[in-house]
Protein backbone atom coordinates (compact mmCIF):
# COMPACT_ATOMS: atom_id res chain seq x y z
CA UNK A 1 0.00 0.00 0.00
CA UNK A 2 1.13 3.52 -0.76
CA UNK A 3 -0.12 6.77 0.69
CA UNK A 4 -2.45 8.70 -1.62
CA UNK A 5 -2.33 6.00 -4.33
CA UNK A 6 -5.61 4.25 -5.10
CA UNK A 7 -5.19 0.59 -4.08
CA UNK A 8 -6.84 -0.47 -7.35
CA UNK A 9 -3.73 0.66 -9.23
CA UNK A 10 -1.52 -2.41 -9.55
CA UNK A 11 2.25 -2.21 -10.05
CA UNK A 12 1.81 -3.03 -13.74
CA UNK A 13 -0.81 -0.35 -14.19
CA UNK A 14 1.26 2.22 -12.30
CA UNK A 15 4.22 1.46 -14.57
CA UNK A 16 2.04 1.92 -17.66
CA UNK A 17 0.69 5.25 -16.41
CA UNK A 18 4.24 6.38 -15.61
CA UNK A 19 5.58 5.36 -19.02
CA UNK A 20 2.79 6.96 -21.07
CA UNK A 21 3.60 10.26 -22.74
CA UNK A 22 1.54 13.26 -23.70
CA UNK A 23 -1.13 12.23 -26.20
CA UNK A 24 -0.88 8.50 -25.45
CA UNK A 25 -4.20 6.79 -24.82
CA UNK A 26 -5.34 4.20 -22.31
CA UNK A 27 -8.58 2.30 -22.81
CA UNK A 28 -10.84 1.08 -20.00
CA UNK A 29 -13.13 -1.68 -21.27
CA UNK A 30 -16.01 -3.83 -20.11
CA UNK A 31 -16.07 -7.60 -19.75
CA UNK A 32 -17.38 -8.15 -23.29
CA UNK A 33 -14.64 -6.19 -25.04
CA UNK A 34 -12.05 -8.23 -27.01
CA UNK A 35 -9.21 -6.80 -24.91
CA UNK A 36 -6.63 -9.53 -25.48
CA UNK A 37 -7.14 -9.28 -29.25
CA UNK A 38 -6.50 -5.54 -29.48
CA UNK A 39 -4.17 -4.64 -26.60
CA UNK A 40 -0.51 -3.80 -27.04
CA UNK A 41 -0.28 -3.88 -23.23
CA UNK A 42 -3.07 -5.48 -21.20
CA UNK A 43 -3.91 -5.08 -17.52
CA UNK A 44 -6.80 -7.03 -16.04
CA UNK A 45 -8.94 -5.74 -13.18
CA UNK A 46 -11.48 -8.59 -12.82
CA UNK A 47 -14.57 -7.83 -10.79
CA UNK A 48 -14.02 -4.06 -10.98
CA UNK A 49 -16.55 -1.70 -12.59
CA UNK A 50 -15.34 0.40 -15.54
CA UNK A 51 -16.18 3.72 -13.89
CA UNK A 52 -14.30 2.70 -10.74
CA UNK A 53 -11.24 1.72 -12.81
CA UNK A 54 -11.43 5.06 -14.65
CA UNK A 55 -11.66 6.87 -11.32
CA UNK A 56 -8.50 5.16 -10.06
CA UNK A 57 -6.60 5.87 -13.29
CA UNK A 58 -7.73 9.49 -13.36
CA UNK A 59 -6.54 9.99 -9.80
CA UNK A 60 -3.04 10.08 -11.36
CA UNK A 61 -3.51 10.62 -15.10
CA UNK A 62 -3.94 14.21 -16.32
CA UNK A 63 -6.34 14.57 -19.23
CA UNK A 64 -5.08 16.26 -22.38
CA UNK A 65 -6.28 19.88 -22.39
CA UNK A 66 -4.78 20.55 -25.83
CA UNK A 67 -7.71 18.69 -27.47
CA UNK A 68 -11.44 19.38 -27.34
CA UNK A 69 -12.39 15.82 -26.35
CA UNK A 70 -9.75 14.04 -24.25
CA UNK A 71 -12.16 11.17 -23.59
CA UNK A 72 -14.12 8.95 -25.95
CA UNK A 73 -16.75 6.29 -25.33
CA UNK A 74 -18.13 3.50 -27.48
CA UNK A 75 -21.45 4.61 -28.95
CA UNK A 76 -24.53 2.45 -28.46
CA UNK A 77 -27.08 2.00 -31.27
CA UNK A 78 -29.78 2.12 -28.57
CA UNK A 79 -29.05 5.65 -27.35
CA UNK A 80 -26.97 6.98 -24.48
CA UNK A 81 -25.98 4.16 -22.07
CA UNK A 82 -26.50 4.82 -18.35
CA UNK A 83 -22.77 4.30 -17.70
CA UNK A 84 -22.08 7.58 -19.54
CA UNK A 85 -23.50 9.48 -16.55
CA UNK A 86 -20.95 7.69 -14.35
CA UNK A 87 -18.16 8.42 -16.83
CA UNK A 88 -19.18 12.11 -16.93
CA UNK A 89 -19.11 12.27 -13.12
CA UNK A 90 -15.69 10.61 -12.84
CA UNK A 91 -14.17 12.73 -15.62
CA UNK A 92 -15.47 16.00 -14.16
CA UNK A 93 -14.29 15.12 -10.65
CA UNK A 94 -10.79 14.26 -11.86
CA UNK A 95 -10.47 17.20 -14.26
CA UNK A 96 -12.10 19.79 -12.01
CA UNK A 97 -14.63 20.70 -14.70
CA UNK A 98 -16.98 18.96 -17.12
CA UNK A 99 -15.18 17.03 -19.87
CA UNK A 100 -16.51 16.68 -23.40
CA UNK A 101 -16.66 12.97 -24.23
CA UNK A 102 -16.69 11.90 -27.88
CA UNK A 103 -18.91 8.99 -28.91
CA UNK A 104 -17.29 6.56 -31.36
CA UNK A 105 -18.87 3.79 -33.44
CA UNK A 106 -18.08 0.30 -32.15
CA UNK A 107 -15.74 -0.72 -34.97
CA UNK A 108 -13.95 2.64 -35.02
CA UNK A 109 -13.53 2.25 -31.25
CA UNK A 110 -11.92 -1.18 -31.78
CA UNK A 111 -9.52 0.32 -34.34
CA UNK A 112 -8.57 3.18 -32.03
CA UNK A 113 -8.09 0.78 -29.10
CA UNK A 114 -5.59 -1.18 -31.20
CA UNK A 115 -3.37 1.89 -31.38
CA UNK A 116 -3.72 2.77 -27.68
CA UNK A 117 -0.76 2.51 -25.35
CA UNK A 118 -2.63 0.09 -23.09
CA UNK A 119 -5.99 -1.54 -22.41
CA UNK A 120 -7.44 -2.10 -18.94
CA UNK A 121 -9.92 -4.98 -19.00
CA UNK A 122 -12.44 -4.70 -16.18
CA UNK A 123 -15.15 -7.03 -14.99
CA UNK A 124 -17.80 -4.47 -15.94
CA UNK A 125 -21.08 -6.10 -17.02
CA UNK A 126 -22.92 -3.02 -18.25
CA UNK A 127 -22.92 -2.85 -22.05
CA UNK A 128 -20.98 -0.14 -23.92
CA UNK A 129 -18.90 0.61 -20.82
CA UNK A 130 -15.75 1.37 -22.83
CA UNK A 131 -13.76 4.57 -22.43
CA UNK A 132 -10.60 5.99 -24.01
CA UNK A 133 -8.55 8.51 -22.03
CA UNK A 134 -5.89 10.73 -23.64
CA UNK A 135 -2.98 11.66 -21.37
CA UNK A 136 -2.19 15.31 -20.89
CA UNK A 137 0.72 17.12 -19.30
CA UNK A 138 1.64 18.14 -15.76
CA UNK A 139 2.14 21.87 -15.50
CA UNK A 140 4.45 23.26 -12.82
Amino acid sequence: MLKSVDPLLTGDLLAILRDMGHGDEIVVVDGNFPAASVAQRLVRLPGIAADRAAEAILSLLPLDDFVDQPAAAMASPDGRPEIYDDFDRVLAAAHGAPVSMQEIDRFAFYDRAKTAYAVVATGERRLYANLILKKGVIRT
